[in-house]
């Protein structure tokens, strides 16, 4: 028996599966390797939902099992960070250190690598000739893909699933025809489903994706659980 949950953090977001039986100790070595989180410095609160932010327990004793906090499928797991200082916690999220690359407008106009610049070479837009008659916009194709289904896309990394459930499918602003849009079990992605500030679909960020129908693969495939067998750590 299993019971279906969500593990989230500052820095993380994630579906889990746990054994009720395991102790909320044996919990906490689990969660570290998802959330970075020390084990010492973890306070686990139990949510009932992802949309109901109602405290059910705080799993105060290491040595009771999960199962005596009433855990339930879809409830979450809420992992604070007691002492950050000691971790990365924030670190992942926290741009505000980064330093930011920018150029004028002027240097931007002399670089040859640019969309600016292919739209110059190639005539497109406002740089076409004048009487031109525009070339039409390749129309998005039908695709046999269902929002909802579990899908595999395809990564260039050998052994490496990034596996996830189509939230979107249809055509885009920013680009011509029909894309896919994915929200990853892991956050492998590159927006929370928008794009450009258009909205297609919602996920937490870095779960969402847009790809072209022949990047994935829909099926029977599962969330992949990380094994955490103490001699495979």
């Amino acid at each position: 028996m299993v019971v279906n949950v969500f593990v989230v953090s500052p820095d993380t977001h994630s579906e889990r599966r746990f054994d009720p039986h395991i102790t909320v100790e044996q919990l906490k070595g689990k969660v570290e390797l998802i959330t970075g989180i020390p084990v010492a410095n973890q306070a686990i609160t139990l949510l009932a939902s992802e949309t109901d932010s109602r405290v059910v327990a705080e799993l105060t004793d290491d040595s009771k099992p999960l199962g005596y906090y009433g855990i339930a499928d879809w409830q979450v797991l809420k992992v604070i960070d007691t002492n950050p200082a000691t971790s990365l916690t924030g670190q992942l999220t926290d741009v505000t250190q980064v330093e930011k690359f920018e150029l004028s407008d002027a240097e931007y106009a002399q670089r040859r690598d640019t969309v600016l610049a292919y739209k110059q070479r190639n005539k497109v837009g406002r740089f076409a000739e004048q009487g031109a008659t525009p070339e039409p916009e390749t129309s998005a194709m039908a695709v046999d893909i269902a929002v909802g289904s579990r899908c595999e896309v395809e990564s260039a990394e050998a052994g490496f699933s990034k596996r996830g459930t189509v939230r979107f499918v249809g055509p885009t602003k920013f680009s011509k025809g029909t894309w896919v849009g994915v929200e990853y079990d892991e956050p492998i992605g590159k927006n929370d489903g928008s794009v450009q500030g258009e909205r297609y679909f919602s996920c937490p960020q870095n779960h969402g994706v847009f790809v072209k129908p022949e990047k994935l693969r829909v099926g029977d495939y599962p969330v992949e659980e990380l094994n955490f067998e103490d001699e495979e750590i």
